[in-house]
């Protein structure tokens, strides 16, 4: 069945609102994807598949192994619900763990766990990679104030001149500030060069680092070991069950809400809530099913079509962000369940309007149609009394304007669109909102046959950059005579590929101040020596 949905008049599209427009009303969400172009009997053609995602989705809530290539469990949701894990004892791991949670965190606010120098902590510095990072990231900048009790700053990746800037952020106050090392395995190496980085920096200031420093890390780890040989301040676990891309909502992310003032229990409340009205098996009154559907008609099935996404809310400009992790990580996969190539995914971007109006919108409208949209809608401006800027008319008045308007304009192209609206940006709507993503990525993997759960792909990535290293050394030690030799000379004397080699050379001689280049005619000829 076609279904051309520019064509039809507004009174076929409110009939259409009305018939695919979900609102719940306690959490208060709405999703409307009346503006997506699947026919009406899509939901009954997918009932296959929907039911036996339905099904996935309960075995994994049961504690079902939803990881196999890792024989592991998948248990975020219970991260919100305690009463849901498949034994009293990580039950009980939960539950203790939140209120260590929230006793460490108020004798940190409250001064009775204070710095070395005896003052309080007024700067959190989170150092982490992907999920243990970006969670943490988007959640902060969501709910965050100036009146926030500590501020927070990151380390998430293994750029020097990263570390650089986000020290000279701290200024002369590094000794007032509380550091959370996180990482599951311990031995994750972004997260370990950032370590070491600051505890070289808080030697340098003449500083403790064990008396300023905090572990998230699983049980038995290097880092957990490493934390309890050291003395450190406090050591919380994250769960073998845990995934990063699904670990806000542990003590990952807990753990700086708590030091930030957040409400913790409004945030996992909100989650809880969510996850209540996506257990429902009518597929009409499921958000997180729909979203999975919607995924699924608009790209058939395959990822043909990018993901964008465009918050009105300068609160959810990282939202795109987290979510790039949370959708790509888990659906970007070579191999279907049974093992066969399918290469998955959908490619997410976005950033926030009405700023996009003025970016990259003008493709969306005009340009090659390679995507559907997701509208989130926040109904309230500010918490603070409105300004009217025109008679009658207010700035958020005019956000909502540029959202409804440009909503329109794509429709008016042809142009697929979801709306999402919540009530404001609290911790309970954040909450509710990251618990709807999660289920529709769980639901998705299911509709297209693949494991949500692991990330070969990334694991790939870490062994090729640890093999780089390890030939960075061979090609170190071949310099150690002080003659010049090209990458395809030093090589030939290891067996390496010259590509390789010569890259390593190029970063060598950029960072190292005893490696000289010598220049040829060509970058081939250029000639590489150690003056040590």
């Amino acid at each position: 069945m076609s279904f051309n949905i520019v064509s039809m008049s507004s009174s076929s599209l409110w009939q259409r609102f009305q018939q695919y427009f979900l609102y719940y009303r306690d959490p208060a969400f709405s999703v409307d994807i009346s503006r997506m172009k699947f026919p009406d009997d899509f939901f009954e053609k997918m009932r296959p598949k929907i039911d036996n995602a339905f099904a996935a989705m309960r075995a994994l809530e049961a504690g079902a192994i939803a990881n196999p290539t890792e024989k592991r469990m998948v248990g975020h949701y219970w991260l919100r619900n305690p009463t849901l894990a498949p034994t009293p004892e990580i039950r009980t791991e939960i539950e203790e763990t939140v209120k260590r949670i929230k006793t460490f965190a108020a004798d940190i606010r409250g001064g009775k766990i204070t710095a070395e120098n005896g003052k309080s902590f007024k700067h959190v510095l989170l150092i982490g990679i992907g999920g243990s990072a970006l969670g943490p990231q988007f959640v902060s900048d969501a709910l965050g104030s100036r009146h926030d009790p500590m501020d927070i700053l990151f380390f998430d990746n293994t750029d020097p001149d990263g570390f650089d800037r986000v020290f000279e952020k701290m200024s002369d106050e590094l000794g007032q500030t509380l550091v959370v090392v996180v990482s599951k395995s311990g031995g994750t190496k972004e997260t370990r060069n950032g370590m070491l980085e600051a505890e070289v920096k808080f030697k340098e200031k003449g500083l403790q680092f064990n008396k300023h420093a905090v572990a998230v890390t699983g049980v038995g780890s290097d880092l957990d070991k490493y934390a309890e040989k050291n003395g450190w301040l406090a050591r919380f676990p994250m769960h073998d069950w845990i995934g990063g891309r699904t670990s806000v909502m542990s003590a990952v992310g807990l753990l700086p809400m708590a030091f930030q003032g957040f409400d913790i229990d409004d945030f996992l409340a909100g989650a809880s809530a969510m996850d209540e009205h996506t257990r429902t098996q009518d597929v009409t009154q499921n958000a997180a099913m729909l979203l999975a559907l919607m995924w699924y008609y608009a790209g058939n099935g395959k990822g043909e079509k990018d993901m964008v996404i465009l918050p009105y809310k300068d609160r959810l400009a990282l939202f795109a962000k987290y979510l790039q992790q949370l959708v790509m990580e888990s659906l970007g996969k070579e191999k279907d369940l049974e093992g066969k190539i399918v290469h998955q995914g959908i490619a997410v971007y976005g950033n926030k309007g009405s700023t996009d109006q003025h970016a990259y919108v003008q493709q969306l409208r005009d340009g090659v149609l390679n995507f559907f949209v997701t509208f989130i809608e926040v109904d309230k401006d500010r918490r603070s009394p409105p300004i009217e800027i025109e008679d009658g008319v207010t700035s958020g008045d005019y956000l909502h304007g540029f959202l409804r308007g440009t909503r329109s304009a794509l429709y008016e192209s042809g142009r697929e669109s979801i709306t999402m609206s919540i009530p404001e940006a609290n911790a309970f709507n954040i909450g509710a909102l990251i618990a709807l993503y999660e289920r529709a990525v769980g639901f998705y993997g299911s509709l297209v046959n693949i494991n949500a759960y692991d990330q070969p792909g990334v694991e790939a990535g870490k062994k090729a950059a640890t093999r780089l290293l390890e030939l960075q050394k061979q090609v170190r030690a071949k310099l150690t005579d002080g003659s010049g030799k090209t990458a395809e000379e030093i090589a030939r004397s290891i067996d390496a590929d010259p590509e390789d080699v010569f890259h390593v050379l190029r970063h060598l001689a950029s960072n190292d101040p005893h490696i000289r280049v010598s220049q040829g005619d060509e970058p081939a000829d250029d000639q590489f020596s150690c003056t040590e």
